[in-house]
């Protein structure tokens, strides 16, 4: 066991006390509560015994707190995601997922219309969602050609040939959910307007 976690468990004996004496109450009383013995929880509180999960849980019941408050936990590892922007085919693409496998998150950010690459379809296996957070875009499906302002969502089978690219003269910005295998997310496409009926 590192220091970290000695220091940590030597610190809930007098927690323990302390929350005790707080609320006035005997080992006796506690031990009747909990169902511990008054030595179990005597040596407890003076850190001669290990606390073990079985015997903080009943007394987090009978404090009223949770049991991070009794062992005072450190605090969990960061939980921001650090994953640096790909640029391709004049895309930047954010990640904003770091698991394996399942729907994957991103913030696309397509160049103004002027800067884009071709107007080339592609198909892959998957499944796509996105919605446009800045700017507009050109999104066509199949046939179909769509325009997509802000607050504007759609979903595709990525097996239909596609593209996406910005509409205007300044770069649009997209949340994009995608599946590898399929996953579709929960939400109805609509909203969007067909540019060319």
């Amino acid at each position: 066991m590192d220091d970290r976690a000695e220091d940590v468990l030597a610190g809930v004996g007098p927690r323990l006390r302390a929350l005790r004496r707080t609320r006035g109450i005997t080992l006796s009383a506690l031990a009747a509560e909990t169902g511990l013995t008054t030595s179990t929880l005597s040596r407890l509180e003076t850190g001669k015994l290990r606390p073990t999960l079985e015997q903080l849980l009943p007394l987090a019941r009978a404090y009223g707190v949770p049991l991070d408050d009794l062992v005072a936990a450190p605090p969990t590892g960061d939980p921001r995601i650090h994953l640096r922007p790909v640029r391709r085919s004049g895309l930047t693409i954010i990640p904003l997922t770091r698991r394996a496998g399942g729907v994957q998150a991103y913030k696309v950010i397509y160049p103004p219309a002027g800067q884009a690459a071709s107007k080339t379809l592609k198909t892959h296996d998957g499944y796509e969602w996105f919605y446009v957070l800045n700017g507009s875009v050109t999104f066509v499906l199949g046939e179909q050609v769509f325009q997509l302002g802000i607050g504007e969502a759609a979903e595709f089978d990525t097996r239909t040939p596609h593209w996406i690219g910005s509409a205007g003269d300044q770069a649009a910005e997209l949340l994009t959910l995608f599946g590898v295998q399929g996953e579709r997310a929960q939400l109805s496409p609509g909203g969007f307007r067909n540019a060319h009926p």
